[in-house]
């Protein structure tokens, strides 16, 4: 699989779109924040750009010239080709973005949308390739070793349940962060849609007792209305 390609510190992105004036628009839009990028606007040349240009990541239209883009997916996905892939189709119904996401694609963005929150997919994907390559996270005084799936407090091993473990990681990657209930069902439970379930709480105590000291603040605070935050400060 061909490398990465990034300019400076930018990395590539791979527009796969057949409505030029949209097409335009991504572009100056990713353009503008320091991301080159290739523009193809049919199935061929995508999967065949996908393959050989070391993007980073790919924006794929669900229809292009009435083929479904879904197909380029698939093809990559039996390649062995894990390009992260942000769909963008005008079908909006739950059905087919399940659909979008089953085929493999990490994203899926309904038309119409804000160039502003289409760039903040890229962003979030984009920083997924920087989590890969992560091995060891520390905040507040937890280490995670993510090769040995062991966590550290105070030096202390902390013995966690593998779910206790994601949950954990998942806020230690967004240290001071505002977490929902919403992002942790999706980004830990893999539930891409809201879901009616205490689960994400149940959780959360547990992992307090565990990794709380005792006469010091929760590591893990409570923010109302809103949902949950590590607390780095500490």
């Amino acid at each position: 699989m061909a490398q990465t390609t990034e300019i400076g510190s930018r990395q590539q992105v791979l527009l796969i779109e057949d409505e030029q004036a949209l097409a335009e628009e991504i572009s100056a839009e990713l353009r503008r924040l320091g991301h080159p990028v290739l523009h193809v606007n049919n199935v061929a040349e995508g999967l065949t750009a996908a393959r050989e240009s070391g993007s980073a990541i790919l924006i794929l239209d669900r229809m292009l010239f009435g083929s479904d883009g879904l197909s380029i997916i698939e093809q990559l996905r039996q390649e062995g080709i894990k390009t992260p892939v942000l769909v963008i189709s005008a079908l909006s119904s739950i059905d087919e973005r399940i659909r979008g996401l089953k085929a493999g694609g990490d994203d899926y963005l309904v038309k119409p949308f804000a160039m502003d929150e289409l760039a903040a997919r890229v962003e979030a994907l984009l920083r997924r390739l920087d989590d890969v390559r992560t091995t060891k996270l520390r905040v507040a005084g937890l280490e995670m070793d993510l090769i040995e799936q062991t966590v550290r407090l105070g030096g202390a091993m902390v013995d966690l349940q593998p779910r206790e473990f994601k949950l954990l990681e998942y806020f230690m990657r967004r240290p001071g962060q505002i977490i929902t209930r919403a992002m942790l069902l999706e980004g830990v439970w893999h539930y891409r849609f809201a879901a009616d379930t205490n689960v994400v709480d149940v959780h959360i105590s547990h992992l307090r007792r565990k990794i709380d000291v005792a006469g010091h603040p929760s590591l893990i605070l409570n923010i109302r209305g809103a949902g949950f935050m590590l607390n780095a400060t500490i």
